[in-house]
Formats: structure tokens, C-alpha cells, sequence
């Protein structure tokens, strides 16, 4: 009976080894299958190459070179010249053209909304940027269809030639920035760059406009944001007031005004409040 009763337990001992060892195996399949299917997705276009009569099909091993050659003339030299300056402006291009835009002053305010209640990271800063970049969409509407109808949309049909398609694009993006550059910025720009003074708007180099219309956005999305900040700092001071009344100086004021904060953001429908005001802010909207 002992010798039966062992036996059984070490038969049962041993198996448990080899059911251990199931799972490992099974999935090292698996994997070597995977790899091989992925090999033939990959290498099948390779594979494909017409081999010759009586031979195995030959797969071959692409080669990545790079090398210099001399110039064998001027025009080879402004060319890689126009290349590497294209390239250079494509990388800046996207900050350029929210350089331009109402970018700057939503994505300003919006974030002094944040600050303001006390949230740091609610909500997170890619649903900011994405609100903002939206509403560019929708404020900068009217003036993207000009640039379409008036440059983009005849130099595709070929009635205008590049210079005229560039006059014409530019020109509804000067009269938005001019619509909301101050006075004094552009005054201000103009004196830095030693120009003479420009008698109309034509005068004025879209290099001296850009500068003078973000200084101009900046200074209004300040403005806006100081207005934000002032009912939710009045509720820090109050909750402040409160809390040093009580003895309770070692509690931070800002602990106990963030919920109040948030319930007067919420009565006062906030959001509704700031987008309003923000797309009021541009006359055209």
C-alpha cells in the first residue's frame, strides 16, 4: 500500500512539471510563427524580383547611401540653398500661422481661466490647446475664405500668376491684424525699425505688422485674464479672512476656496461666459 500510495504521489509529482512546461512551449510557437509571417509580409515585395531560368529567386538587401557630389554650377548652389531655407520654413510654418491668427489671445485667456480657479491640471492642457486651436477655426473663418476665393482657388485655375496669388493672400491677413493692432505697438515697431512713416496701411512691412499685432494680442489677452482673476481672487480673500478669524492660519486658504470656486464657476456658467466674451472680442465673428 506504501509502496502504491508513493508511487501515486510521485506520479503526480512528476506531472506537474510537465504541465508547467506546456505553457512556455506553446507560446515560443506563437512567437516563432508571428516572426515568420512578419518576415514574409515584409520581405514579400523583396521576393518578388524576376530571378533567372534554373536558379533560386534572389532576395535582395536594400542599400541606404549618401553621399556629396561638387556643384557643377551656380543654379546647383541656390538650389540646395532654396531647399534647405524651404525646409526651414516649413518647420516654423505652423507657429508662424498662429503667430497670425487668434491663437494667441484665446489660448492666453483660456489658460488664465485654468490658473485662475486653481486647477493645474484639469482640465489637461491638450483639451486647452484643442479649444483654442477650434475657435481659431471659427474666428478666423471669414478671412481664410477670402485667401481661398481671391488667391488660392483663381492660381490653381491658372488665371493669376504666384505674385498675384501671394498679393492676394496676404492682404485679408494684413486687414485682420490690422483690425486688432493698437495704435501704439504698431508706432512703437515702426520707430524700431528705423522706417520712414508709412502715410496708409500699404506703407507698413508685414515684418514690422506681425510683431506689433502679437504685442497688441498679447496685451488684450492680459487684460481679459486680470478680469477673470478678480472674483475668484475676491473668494480667496474672503475664505482667507474667514480662516484667520477662526485661528485657523495653519489651514491654506486655497484647500478649502477651491470648491467654492468651482461652485461659483458653475452657477455662473463659465465656460458659456469666457467663449462668449472671447469670440465678442473679434468684430467679425
Amino acid at each position: 500500500m506504501k509502496n502504491g500510495l508513493g508511487g501515486k504521489k510521485k506520479s503526480e509529482k512528476e506531472k506537474k512539471p510537465a504541465l508547467r512546461t506546456k505553457a512556455p512551449a506553446s507560446s515560443f510557437f506563437v512567437s516563432c510563427v508571428g516572426f515568420l509571417l512578419l518576415g514574409t509580409i515584409f520581405l514579400f515585395p523583396f521576393a518578388a524580383t524576376a530571378a533567372p531560368a534554373g536558379e533560386a529567386p534572389m532576395i535582395p538587401i536594400p542599400i541606404l547611401q549618401m553621399s556629396l557630389t561638387p556643384a557643377d554650377s551656380p543654379q546647383d548652389v541656390a538650389l540646395g540653398l532654396q531647399i534647405i531655407a524651404l525646409m526651414t520654413v516649413l518647420s516654423l510654418a505652423p507657429a508662424i500661422l498662429l503667430m497670425m491668427t487668434s491663437f494667441t489671445r484665446l489660448l492666453i485667456v483660456l489658460g488664465f481661466v485654468q490658473r485662475a480657479i486653481g486647477l493645474q491640471q484639469t482640465p489637461p492642457q491638450q483639451v486647452i490647446v484643442g479649444l483654442a486651436l477650434f475657435l481659431t477655426l471659427f474666428t478666423m473663418y471669414p478671412t481664410w475664405n477670402q485667401i481661398y476665393e481671391r488667391g488660392l482657388a483663381p492660381y490653381m485655375a491658372g488665371s493669376i500668376n504666384a505674385e498675384q496669388a501671394w498679393t492676394e493672400t496676404i492682404t485679408p491677413v494684413r486687414d485682420f491684424m490690422f483690425r486688432y493692432t493698437r495704435q501704439h505697438e504698431l508706432s512703437l515697431m515702426i520707430s524700431m525699425a528705423n522706417i520712414e512713416e508709412p502715410q496708409d496701411r500699404d506703407d507698413v512691412p508685414t515684418r514690422v505688422l506681425i510683431p506689433a499685432f502679437v504685442l497688441s494680442e498679447l496685451k488684450t489677452a492680459f487684460q481679459m485674464g486680470v478680469v477673470i482673476y478678480i472674483p475668484f481672487l475676491i473668494v480667496d480673500m474672503v475664505v482667507a479672512s474667514i480662516l484667520l478669524s477662526m485661528g485657523m492660519m495653519m489651514l491654506p486658504p486655497m484647500m478649502i476656496s477651491l470648491p467654492f470656486k468651482l461652485l461659483l464657476f458653475i452657477m455662473a456658467d463659465g465656460w458659456n461666459l469666457v467663449v462668449m466674451s472671447l469670440l465678442k472680442s473679434f468684430a467679425n465673428v
